[in-house]
Formats: structure tokens, C-alpha cells, sequence
């Protein structure tokens, strides 16, 4: 309430599991999101900064409390109450310029698709293989949902960022898709690759359960789906591995968005592109899979 005339609200929907308010003094924004997580892996420190990454896009192996302070902010406030089932969430906000802040409904046709994080955590955490195979991907599964996304968010500003979005319960082409409906053009977003963590696809496709390879599978404190410009994407990629940003991963090109009617797909046969676990061979987790690759290990 009060005088004056009411601040214009970006047309952010509901899908993108986030807001982004006006405010009446000094030309800020309120940026705000929220989450909470029922258990998914066994160690509750590391649960703690799942949850946080999804809030933040920051993350390390910390807990919640940690985590939010490698993030730059802190936990403030609390409410606890009896539940039989473990919980863990909370609400992030922050005060933004509108410098500071990318609005999701920027991307046109020929931009590419980057993606931060492989895919595949759910299925990691429930495979039932050999032991070792269950240990790796899990391990992995763990670290990737422990890592920052924070570097990638913030390189978004440098290489021109058009739009992003995570990539969480919804799957890669249903966050996608919502994020499509968000653009000012219309649009489609086509995605080619689909970057998994090793052997994970193929318990998904022997289970016939979690859809993976056709995109359906939640994910977990997943990475960013961001749209960039193409002769920017390959200098964003590399930047993203330099020990400048500090912890350094890889990420990937892949798809591109193209002029059409608002709607995401996978191509019927994508390039998987496995991803070894840190400290794994490819002798040993794949070897005849040409488009394995592997990273430093931070």
C-alpha cells in the first residue's frame, strides 16, 4: 500500500519455481525461491548442501549452514516441527539491481543450450549392479549434486546469457519446456546430447524404470540449462574448467533453440556422453564407449 503508482511485475511463471518482485525504493528487485528435500542420500551433512545448491546454486560438501556461507549468505531464522519424515528446506531471497539479476525470457533462435551438471543423480542413488558400479555412481551422484553452480551463474553475465533455468524434478525437457514458455519470441529447444553419469544409462534402459534416456527422469540439485550465444558458448565452456573461478567442471553444449511453437524435445537417437566418476578408468567403467570422457578430479 501507499502513494504512487504500482511497480510493473516481470511475467515470470509459476514453473520457474521462482520470483522476481519489484520493489518501491531505489529501483530493486526481490528475488526469491524456495525447496526442501526428503532424504536421498545416507550422509546428512552432504544432504544439507544438496538442499542449499538447490536454493543457491552454491554447494561444497558441507552442510546446509556451510554451504549458505560458501554461498555468501547465511541461515537466518528457523521452524521446526515434528514430522515422521525427515526434511530439510528453507527460502532464499536476496535484494538485486537489475544488473545483478538475468531475467529467463531473452533467448532467440540460434542461441545454443549448456548444460552444467550430467545427468543421471536420481537413478545413481537407487541402481542395483555390482558393487563397485554402485559406489562409483553414487560417489559421483553425491559430488555432482554437492557442486557449485555459482560460477556458471555468475559467467552468465560475462558471456551474455539469454535465459536459464535448472534442471531438477521436472527432467531436461520438461524444465525446458518451461522455460520456453517464459520467452518473449517463440521458440522450441532441441536437445542433441545428453551428458550422464557413467553406466547410469544403461541400468535406466536393463530397469526400464526412470525414462532417462527419454528425458523424464527427475534429477536432483541439478545444474543450469542456460542459453548463450554460439560464438560465446565455447569460450564459457572453457572458462568454466579454469582454477581462475576456483573449483573447476565441465559442461556441455547440447542443443539449440530454434524458431518454433514453445515446446522442448530430445532427438530420437541423442549422443550419450558418459561421465566417469572421479578416479575411474575408462578401461574400467567403459570400454567400448567412445564418447566416454573423464575430468580432473577437484
Amino acid at each position: 500500500t501507499g502513494a504512487g503508482p504500482s511497480p510493473t511485475f516481470p511475467a515470470l511463471g509459476i514453473g520457474m519455481d521462482s520470483c522476481v518482485i519489484p520493489l518501491r525504493h531505489g529501483g530493486l528487485s526481490l528475488v526469491q525461491t524456495t525447496d526442501f528435500f526428503y532424504p536421498l542420500v545416507e550422509d546428512p551433512y552432504v544432504m544439507g548442501c544438496d538442499n542449499v545448491l538447490m536454493l543457491l546454486s552454491v554447494g561444497q560438501r558441507m552442510s546446509f549452514r556451510d554451504s549458505a556461507e560458501e554461498g555468501g549468505t547465511a541461515v537466518t531464522g528457523a521452524q521446526t516441527v515434528l514430522n515422521p519424515w525427515v526434511l530439510i528446506g528453507g527460502g532464499a531471497t536476496a535484494k538485486c539491481q537489475p544488473n545483478e539479476f538475468i531475467m529467463p525470457d531473452s533467448a532467440v533462435a540460434g542461441v545454443v543450450l549448456v548444460l552444467t551438471n550430467p545427468l543421471g543423480t536420481q537413478v545413481a542413488v537407487n541402481m542395483v549392479v555390482s558393487r563397485e558400479e554402485v559406489e562409483l555412481a553414487y560417489q559421483e551422484a553425491m559430488f555432482r549434486m554437492a557442486t557449485l553452480n555459482r560460477t556458471a551463474a555468475g559467467l552468465m553475465h560475462a558471456f551474455n546469457a539469454h535465459a536459464a533455468t535448472d534442471i531438477t524434478g521436472l527432467g531436461i525437457p520438461g524444465h525446458s519446456q518451461n522455460l520456453t514458455k517464459q520467452q518473449r519470441n517463440e521458440l522450441s529447444f532441441v536437445i542433441h546430447n545428453l551428458p550422464i553419469i557413467a553406466k547410469v544409462a544403461a541400468f535406466s534402459k536393463a530397469s526400464g524404470q526412470f525414462g532417462l534416456l527419454q528425458g523424464t527422469s527427475a534429477e536432483t540439485s541439478g545444474g543450469l540449462l542456460i542459453c548463450l550465444p554460439r560464438e560465446q558458448a565455447a569460450r564459457f565452456c572453457s572458462k568454466t574448467k579454469s582454477s581462475k573461478y576456483g573449483e573447476s567442471h565441465q559442461v556441455w553444449i547440447v542443443g539449440i533453440v530454434e524458431k518454433g511453437n514453445r515446446t522442448a524435445r530430445i532427438i530420437d537417437k541423442p549422443r550419450v556422453i558418459e561421465l566417469l566418476p572421479c578416479g575411474a578408468t575408462a578401461a574400467a567403467l567403459a570400454p567400448d564407449n567412445s564418447n566416454a570422457s573423464s575430468e580432473p578430479c577437484s
